[in-house]
């Protein structure tokens, strides 16, 4: 530790002498170059023409010598700077949220669940996973992973992407945002799995855009449209995309980005519902008026969000 130390004062020792030695040549060359004139009629004066080439080689010197120091100083601080700068902690998994256009995929589950969570019941079915996109895929995940899906979906197209994994959202899943434009889009995601997505929601999302003083935004459904939906779409500037729609964009990614795409969709406990008032997961639970079962908040009664029927679990409207 010792030589060391001894070895770094000798090179700062180095760097000081090579520092006042191109001063010094400097303010020699300043001098020759500056000083005949100052000293009209004097013996100086008059050897002005003769001490200008030495005034500008001990100028020239000067300017070396102090850039040499610079370079000399600045390649012996960087090792030192990358050596105590601290390194970032790794990177957490995340879904689709991107802070720029291009940024990975932010997965946000919520807060984390309770340990009777994290097994299945006995009578809960696990679906499985499809190694391939179809409609397989979008009929085995659960709300929540659908609009991840999208987000993911969207990000990889250029978009910034906003949301929030629970809570009152507004009518709004998504929030676009493009380099290209300053008007943002708005995006609502509706997975269903049989039912067809009615003029009356359409409607909704149509007042939605109208609150924020939007003319277009984006629908998107696992399930189908009526046909009022698609002409009511049609003619306010709403870009209707149903589940067929859906699967063909993702066909026309690359195989990597396809990829990408399945992990957002099948990340974590996928098939089952996640609370739409605090974002966990629900838990299969028995109804003593009817008959079957439903999904129910694991945190009531703290939360009272609203409960799902087994046969209806994917959507939380």
């Amino acid at each position: 530790m010792a030589k060391q130390t001894r070895a770094e004062r000798r090179r700062e020792r180095a760097r000081r002498e090579l520092a006042g030695k191109g001063w010094i040549a400097a303010i020699i060359g300043v001098i020759f170059l500056v000083g005949p004139s100052f000293m009209h009629g004097s013996v100086i004066g008059t050897l002005g023409p003769a001490l200008r080439p030495a005034g500008w080689a001990a100028l020239a010197l000067g300017a070396v010598l102090l850039g040499l120091h610079y370079f000399v100083t600045r390649k012996e601080s960087l090792p030192e700077a990358e050596h105590a700068a601290p390194q970032p902690p790794a990177a957490k998994p995340s879904r689709p949220r991107p802070s720029s256009s291009s940024a990975a995929p932010r997965h946000e589950p919520g807060p984390a669940p309770a340990p009777s969570q994290s097994r299945a019941s006995p009578s809960e079915p696990t679906p499985q996973r499809e190694p391939q996109w179809g409609p397989g895929v979008l009929a085995a995940i659960e709300w929540r992973r659908f609009e991840a899906l999208c987000e993911a979906l969207y990000a990889q197209a250029g978009f910034t992407t906003r949301s929030q994994s629970h809570g009152a959202d507004g009518g709004i899943d998504i929030w676009l945002y493009s380099k290209h434009s300053d008007v943002p889009r708005i995006v609502q995601c509706k997975h269903w799995q049989s039912k067809a997505v009615s003029v009356k929601e359409m409607r909704e999302f149509f007042g939605v855009m109208a609150s924020h003083q939007l003319k277009g935004g984006t629908y998107v459904t696992s399930s189908t449209f009526s046909a009022e939906a698609l002409a009511f779409a049609k003619a306010n500037g709403i870009h209707a995309q149903d589940g067929a729609a859906l699967l063909k964009l993702i066909g026309q990614r690359t195989p990597e980005q396809q990829a990408a795409l399945l992990a957002v969709a099948y990340e974590g406990e996928y098939w089952r519902p996640t609370c739409a008032s605090c974002g966990t997961k629900m838990v299969e639970k028995n109804s003593s008026k009817n008959d079957g079962s439903f999904w129910g908040c694991a945190n009531y009664p703290q939360c009272r969000g609203r409960t799902i029927p087994m046969s209806k679990a994917s959507s939380p409207a």
